[in-house]
């Protein structure tokens, strides 16, 4: 995917919400801020923690990254708690 296709598909989305499907195959959409829960140590934060995600950024490649107190994180470091 080139830089161009990659602005073309995120200047429709917003960097404070998200799309999620449940285990029930319901498609549901959540607003920043985002209550998650570590699965494992990463950065400063330890597993089991919950904090709130303020932001959603995608990067280059099309990888989630969670704005957590000003730190970015991948998605698949946390739980998503509804």
């Amino acid at each position: 995917m080139t830089k161009n296709e990659l602005w073309e598909l995120i200047k429709y989305s917003s960097s404070r919400e998200i799309y999620i499907i449940t285990h029930y195959g319901v498609l549901i959409r959540l607003y920043c801020p985002i209550k998650v829960q570590a699965i494992q140590d990463v950065g400063i934060l330890k597993k089991g923690q919950i904090v709130l995600v303020d932001e959603i950024k995608t990067t280059i490649e099309l990888k989630t990254v969670y704005i957590i107190n000003n730190e970015g994180y991948y998605y698949y470091n946390f739980d998503i708690m509804l």
